[in-house]
């Protein structure tokens, strides 16, 4: 039982649930798959899985034990450790989770709607997936409708707090996260073709790895892990000190790299059944799917349709909840708001700040080319999502390890750790 005066888990197992929900959502199931298509399949799962346990895990179990050893949010987390001049870097780790939770709340929008549409029947009446996914997109009213639920949904439970919200989702979350999981990679199985989408994903082609395909997996680890904004040092915090950082990291890890798998197992047989490409690109579960639900009969197409899409909900907001928590830490503690006023009013902010990310897909032109660069036009959540996800994330897991060896000392968190697994004082040094 934690006894810090802020709140905390209940137990190990409460952590591990919200930190791996934390870890595991859209960056499992909507992009892990696309981006791995993308980038050779199998050569990039290969890639994905070193960054994970090689860079990934270290990072995260730094990130725990600075926040646990100073029971503050990213920012007074630094700032205690560190100093102002360090603070900044805690400041910079939320701000970045505020900007990715602004786009990942209109993707979670999407999915809302897709589940919505799938279960009424109505999308199935369409012809070209592709066209109507850019079409919906396009549909501001709709869109602003199932992301403002999403965000009230994401916003009562972290206004309930960390056991009775936080924690008390996701333990109901998770399980059936990976109970609908396994349900679809049985059935995408047994279907024509799915052999070769196996074999995309699992038998890697080495001339397909090069300096682009290491750096997107890098990217991915921290994301799916969601490392480098500060998320882990806000749970850490949250957590007591018999607590074991090492067992409790290398089990999100574990946990969020077989979401990131299965989903991977999940997605690929099926679209291979439907003769589509692997690199569709961030509508390959909005648009390559369709086709698959579509070709079941009615009854079954609704139900795995509508199963799939509801998991991607589930994972949606296992990681929403832990980025908004974040920003919410950070004003309770700094500036002694009431958590009901600091969730109200960051979720209102997020919110707000998001709609130009919901515009950018075709409702207004030029938010939907906003500049020109690696060759292609980009939106203005593609800018959002390259500034905050695919460069500041490992930047800033770069920060937090140049901060641990330079600033916090390695005895000090070999220290941290040791509380919660002696045999370990003295090893730190050779993380």
């Amino acid at each position: 039982m934690n006894n810090n005066s802020r709140g905390g888990f209940s137990s190990k197992l409460g952590f591990i649930a919200a930190a791996a929900g934390s870890a595991v959502g859209l960056g499992n199931i909507w992009q892990f798959p696309y981006v791995a298509g993308q980038n050779g399949g199998a050569a990039f799962l290969l890639i994905y899985i070193l960054c994970i346990f090689l860079i990934g895990l270290p990072i995260m179990v730094g990130e725990i034990a600075v926040g646990r050893n100073t029971l503050a949010n990213p920012y007074g987390a630094y700032k205690k450790l560190g100093g102002k001049s360090w603070a900044l870097v805690g400041l910079f780790g939320i701000i970045c989770g505020v900007m990715i939770l602004s786009f990942y709340n209109v993707v979670s929008g999407w999915a809302l709607g897709y589940f919505i549409q799938i279960v009424k029947g109505d999308i199935f009446q369409e012809t070209d997936f592709s066209a109507y996914f850019k079409n919906y997109t396009a549909d501001f009213l709709d869109n602003l409708i199932y992301s403002i639920i999403f965000m009230l949904l994401t916003a009562f439970i972290v206004y309930k707090g960390i056991q009775k919200g936080i924690e008390g989702a996701s333990k109901v979350l998770m399980p059936t996260l990976f109970f609908i999981l396994i349900v679809l990679i049985i059935y995408g199985l047994t279907l024509p073709n799915a052999k070769e989408g196996v074999e995309f994903y699992l038998l890697p082609d080495f001339s397909l790895i090069n300096p682009a395909t290491i750096y997107s997996a890098l990217g991915q680890a921290f994301f799916s892990l969601s490392l480098g904004m500060g998320a882990l040092i806000t749970y850490g915090s949250y957590i007591g000190k018999n607590d074991n950082i090492i067992s409790s990291a290398t089990m999100v890890t574990i946990t969020d790299s077989l979401v990131a798998f299965l989903a991977g197992l999940m997605i690929f047989p099926l679209v291979f059944s439907q003769g589509q490409s692997p690199s569709e690109g961030p509508g390959l579960v909005f648009v390559a799917l369709l086709g698959v639900f579509k070709s079941m009969p009615v009854l079954v197409g609704k139900f795995v349709g509508g199963s799939f899409f509801l998991l991607l909900c589930f994972a949606a907001l296992t990681s929403t909840i832990s980025l908004l928590e974040v920003p919410v830490a950070y004003l309770i503690d700094e500036k002694k708001w009431s958590r009901i006023k600091a969730v109200s009013v960051m979720a209102i902010l997020i919110f707000l700040i998001g709609l130009p990310s919901m515009l950018s897909y075709g409702a207004v032109d030029f938010l939907s080319n906003f500049t020109f660069y690696e060759g292609s036009s980009k939106t203005f959540m593609d800018v959002v999502q390259d500034i905050f996800f695919v460069i500041s994330l490992p930047l800033g897991g770069f920060l937090l390890s140049i901060f641990i060896a330079y600033k916090w000392k390695m005895n000090n968190l070999s220290a941290e750790i040791s509380y919660g697994f002696k045999s370990y004082q003295g090893k730190g040094k050779r993380i």
